[in-house]
């Protein structure tokens, strides 16, 4: 394997999102501790903002695969799988660790060919690859028609046959991969999803300068939300539990930070209802500057319908902000109930109203909640912590590899 032990890391698109900033912290990590990093990704971008010139200025190699696209299409999905089978040939990688749906499936579909013996390069015998796939969050879940659902759980099952090791950023995840019979438990592992923990310090930021910047005042309690605004992401709930949360607490104000395909049609909504004059839209936020956007608020509401790590809550708690959450997926792993926030049932908008209202007139609690928060985030959440973990990881896999392939 030489001195220099080289990994690739492939995930669909770099746009600003939860996955891809821990893909590129992981990177990043690695690249510092001696690993040659070569990040593959699509060349899509989203109304969300990308992260691309972000990893390029990081120093590893970042190479942009233009035939990897997240819309599926079996002809471009095709061509997609043999530029990246050459790719990987070509980088003779020691490990492959795929992100996201689409290049988590055609990652580890190409990693197979390799394995097969499936490339056009012939320079000797060479270590085959230990391949790992990480679920950020899972390919199938409930919005979807059970179709889907179904076609998702094919292919995850055959791409899981051709991978050493599966990390999930959620203990949660594991028990829905199992049970969904992706793989067997064993070749799953839990390594939680870091965050550059020394941005989000609340000492750091001037809170009534960024309230005055949105024209709110101390007196006021700022409910945030931090998510795309994109079906899914749980506004249509969110919207409706602001505008009775408001009916009865006039002190409250809102702000969204985020932008997305359906930013129109919610600021019509918060129109219609009257709470657009409540609301500070911020539009995309650069992940350096996410902190001091929560700096500004008392309380989070984290509204999705679906979610791996609910890495909003996490960046909320470490600036003491509590966090009202539904209790889905991972969520259960970071809002304790009693400790940093409040649990509600999955599209319950009478108990978001309810949650909202109990924090808004009860400072104490939110101050005593995002204490706890704090002081369990910091340590379980840091991103050198998460590197170190998957590090390790990687060094037990290559330890126990004795396959061989040619190239």
């Amino acid at each position: 394997m030489g001195t220099k032990p080289h990994v690739c890391h492939i995930i669909t698109r770099l746009i600003v999102g939860g996955a891809q900033e821990n893909t590129i912290l992981t990177c990043q990590g690695l690249h510092e501790r001696g690993w040659r990093v070569t990040l593959i990704t699509g060349q899509e971008a989203g109304p969300e903002g990308h992260l691309l010139d972000e990893a390029r200025r990081t120093g590893y190699e970042v190479i942009v695969l233009d035939s990897m696209r997240r819309a599926i299409n079996p002809i471009a999905d095709r061509r997609a799988l043999l530029d990246l089978t050459d790719l990987l040939a070509r980088l003779r990688p020691d490990v492959i660790h795929t992100h996201s749906s689409k290049a988590g499936i055609l990652g580890r579909f190409a990693a197979r060919n390799l394995r097969l013996g499936g490339t056009a390069a012939k320079r000797g015998t060479h270590r085959a690859p230990v391949v790992l796939h990480t679920i950020h969050g899972m390919s199938f879940n409930r919005t979807q028609s059970w179709m889907t659902q179904a076609c998702y759980r094919f292919l995850e099952r055959q791409a899981a046959r051709s991978t050493d090791c599966i990390i999930t950023v959620a203990d949660a995840m594991i028990d829905q991969a199992v049970e969904a019979r992706i793989a067997p438990r064993e070749r799953f592992r839990t390594v939680y999803s870091g965050m550059r923990t020394d941005w989000f310090s609340p000492e750091l930021y001037d809170r009534r300068a960024i309230r005055q910047g949105w024209g709110f005042t101390d007196e006021h309690v700022v409910v945030g939300a931090i998510a795309r605004l994109f079906r899914n992401k749980g506004y249509e709930q969110l919207i409706p539990a602001m505008a009775d949360a408001a009916a009865r607490r006039p002190e409250l104000r809102f702000v969204w930070v985020g932008d997305g395909a359906q930013r129109t049609d919610y600021e019509e909504e918060l129109e219609f209802r009257g709470l657009r004059i409540r609301t500070h839209l911020t539009g995309l936020v650069d992940p350096s500057q996410v902190a001091r956007t929560v700096a500004g608020m008392d309380l989070l509401v984290h509204a999705s319908q679906w979610e791996g790590l609910p890495r909003a809550a996490v960046q909320a708690l470490l600036m003491r902000v509590p966090v009202i959450s539904f209790d889905i997926d991972g969520a259960p792993e970071v809002v304790i109930p009693g400790k940093t926030g409040l649990l509600v049932p999955l599209n319950d908008v009478d108990g978001l109203t309810n949650a909202i209202g109990e924090f808004t007139g009860d400072a104490d609690r939110r101050r005593a909640y995002g204490q706890a928060g704090r002081e369990r985030c910091l340590h379980q959440f840091d991103w050198r912590h998460m590197v170190e973990e998957i590090e390790k990881l990687y060094r037990e896999l290559l330890a126990n590899q004795p396959v061989k392939w040619r190239v």
